[in-house]
């Protein structure tokens, strides 16, 4: 064979630097991703370190706390973050909220992780799709953005149980968030995992993430002294060796510091500043102060008010806060949407639901427009950045589709046949406790329960969180935290008594959150004789539970439907889809699914009047809309070019 001599061969070098630049190009355009192209195939195949230049290979310091300073190697460095969740957000969207936060002149870009989603059953993880948080951390260091980890395991963040997964309520005697073995074997399982896959993804290894946070909000827990060292231990024996953080506010902040972790603090406002770094210096003395939550709007609530935070006040805040020498962090940017079921709740005198919406009158709205507070942070933040900021993307395009007039409709009733077997129980079951789905129970959703009546009388049960009860199939009322009691009317012989238990959200803040069970509690009673013999169905709505109702299940829309009821009818997108919302005018309460993703709940007593669309999830033709409506339907469904809150259009 014969050897290759390069000296005999002068185009053999020119051939080489081609093929070099050309590869260069190639890998330079696989990883340029498009919008809903940096999927967690490509952070499978992409050696994140071995594409790191040689000049940031030899990362030895991270950052690190020196005196009043962040050090970031041997450089001062101030972190000017911002919070987006990419759980909330479309994967499609995720490179435009993040292009938009390096507009604004952020440099890092903090998120939460939600221990829920990503092990929805015991042992069986799920990091795909929306839920690639891989894929995210790469996208934003592509960006340019550094990322401080928030991985809980608890991270409140207005989700259902805190970001918890409920199985671990299956446990009568479990203690979250303590030393409890119960708790910390799940912990320790979930961990493993989890952080086998942020390891790699550290600054000290090549990566974006910079810090990473001890579990979220402990001081306004604590109830076991030993479960932040725990918690600290179990990151840093899985690797993780960047600076370690805790996060708290004004209440809490004395009693959720740990050694060996940089304390930093949440607020809203300036007025809180002064005493917390004076608490701060008092505690952990000469250290970088960082408030990790600037709070720029708030959550809402179902029946309350639409929350707004004056985009004046927000900037002032923010401005007395860097003036102090303070790093700052965003809380949130972009709120985003709490789709499907996985909004949380809180119970201080009374329980409120949250509202499906995130968008938290955030610095960007919930489908990613530009808002007052923008403005003014990224005039701010370009002040002082010393090199002119990135151009803002252009907002992505929305529009108003034709009303959507339902065509077909199937009673809960009838629909009851094509669903899995239901649970026969002696006695009621919690959602957590139904042995379905592998043995770890219901999460999310809807639970029906049947037994039959021979009398009537005074119904009485310990419902979470609202149940409709009905005497066959004719809605008698509601029981909830307030109604505890219901009169049965005369009934005559065996009747069918069903009750449908709607989880409204587990309470996600709070010293209550092991109190978070679902479903029917214990026995119900008529006339203080428990009732026995029930079927138990699962209604938790996942893609899957509509599989089971194929196009001869449905039913032309009489005149006069039975509720609860699905109706199905089709959007038609003629031109390439864009955003939208759907708002159900005439509607009670429900949930909507495009093409089977679910939108999240409605509810007519607002504040939140519409659901955000994006047109991410839409094809270009027909796209199917089915809506579960528990009591009153209306005529169509509505898409609206703009967002109503508050009862008020929501101007961006």
């Amino acid at each position: 064979m014969p050897k290759w001599n390069v000296r005999r061969r002068p185009g053999r070098m020119l051939g080489l630097l081609l093929l070099a630049i050309l590869s260069f190009l190639v890998l330079r355009r696989y990883l340029h991703l498009q919008p809903g192209g940096c999927d967690r195939e490509v952070a499978r195949r992409v050696n994140w370190p071995r594409l790191t230049p040689l000049w940031l290979r030899h990362r030895r310091l991270g950052l690190q706390a020196k005196g009043q300073n962040f050090m970031l190697e041997d450089s001062a460095f101030w972190i000017f973050g911002g919070s987006v969740h990419y759980f909330r957000v479309p994967r499609e969207y995720w490179r435009d909220r993040l292009l938009k936060m390096k507009a604004c002149g952020l440099n890092t870009l903090t998120t939460y992780v939600p221990w829920n989603l990503h092990e929805p059953a015991r042992g069986r993880f799920d990091f795909s799709g929306n839920l690639d948080l891989e894929a995210f951390v790469l996208l934003a260091a592509e960006v340019g953005l550094w990322v401080i980890l928030r991985p809980g395991p608890y991270i409140c963040s207005e989700m259902d149980l805190g970001g918890l997964p409920s199985w671990l309520l299956q446990d009568p005697d479990m203690r979250l968030r303590t030393t409890y073995k119960g708790f910390t074997e799940a912990v320790d399982l979930y961990f493993d995992h989890l952080m086998a896959r942020v390891v790699p993804l550290q600054y000290k290894h090549g990566g974006p993430i910079i810090a990473v946070q001890v579990e979220n909000e402990y001081g306004s827990y604590n109830k076991d002294p030993a479960y932040m060292p725990y918690v600290k231990k179990a990151l840093e024996d899985r690797g993780i060796v960047e600076l370690l953080l805790t996060s708290d506010n004004k209440d809490g902040l004395s009693k959720g510091i740990v050694d060996g972790a940089l304390a930093t603090i949440n607020l809203q406002s300036q007025n809180e500043l002064q005493f917390l770094t004076t608490f701060l210096l008092s505690v952990q003395g000469v250290q970088p102060r960082m408030v990790m939550e600037c709070w720029t709007g708030w959550f809402d609530s179902w029946g309350g008010p639409h929350s707004i935070l004056d985009s004046s006040e927000v900037l002032e805040t923010v401005s007395a806060i860097v003036d102090s020498g303070s790093s700052i962090n965003l809380y949130m940017f972009h709120g985003g949407t709490n789709f499907g079921f996985i909004s949380g709740a809180v119970h201080l005198q009374d329980y409120k639901s949250d509202v499906t919406s995130y968008d938290y009158d955030a610095v960007l709205t919930e489908s990613g427009d530009y808002t007052a507070k923008y403005t003014g942070l990224r005039e701010f933040f370009g002040s002082i950045s010393g090199a002119p900021l990135p151009a803002p993307p252009d907002l992505l395009p929305k529009t108003a589709y034709e009303p959507v007039m339902p065509a077909l409709y199937l009673s809960l009733w009838d629909a009851l046949p094509y669903l899995e077997e239901p649970v026969t129980s002696e006695k009621p079951l919690n959602m957590e406790n139904l042995p379905i789905n592998g043995g770890n129970g219901q999460s999310f959703g809807y639970t029906l329960y049947e037994t039959t009546i021979t009398s009537s009388g005074i119904l009485s049960a310990c419902v979470r969180d609202r149940g409709q009860v009905f005497v066959n199939t004719v809605s008698i009322g509601f029981l909830d935290y307030k109604r505890k009691k219901i009169v049965i009317p005369l009934v005559q012989g065996f009747t069918v008594l069903r009750i449908l238990v709607e989880n409204c959200g587990r309470v996600n803040y709070g010293t209550n959150i092991d109190d978070q069970r679902k479903g029917l509690i214990g026995n119900i009673y008529l006339n203080d004789s428990p009732l026995k013999k029930f079927k138990i169905y699962s209604l938790d709505m996942k893609k899957s539970f509509f599989q089971r109702f194929h196009a001869d299940k449905w039913n032309p829309l009489p005149d006069v439907p039975v509720l609860p009821a699905f109706f199905l009818g089709p959007l038609l997108v003629s031109f390439s889809p864009c955003d939208t919302f759907v708002k159900l005018e005439g509607w009670e309460k429900g949930v909507v699914f495009i093409n089977g993703q679910n939108l999240g709940r409605y509810w007519n007593i607002g504040p939140q009047e519409t659901l955000y669309l994006p047109g991410a999830w839409l094809d270009q033709g027909l796209n199917q809309v089915i809506v579960f409506e528990e009591k009153m339907a209306g005529p169509v469904v509505q898409f609206m070019e703009t967002p109503y809150l508050g009862r008020r259009q929501y101007m961006n």
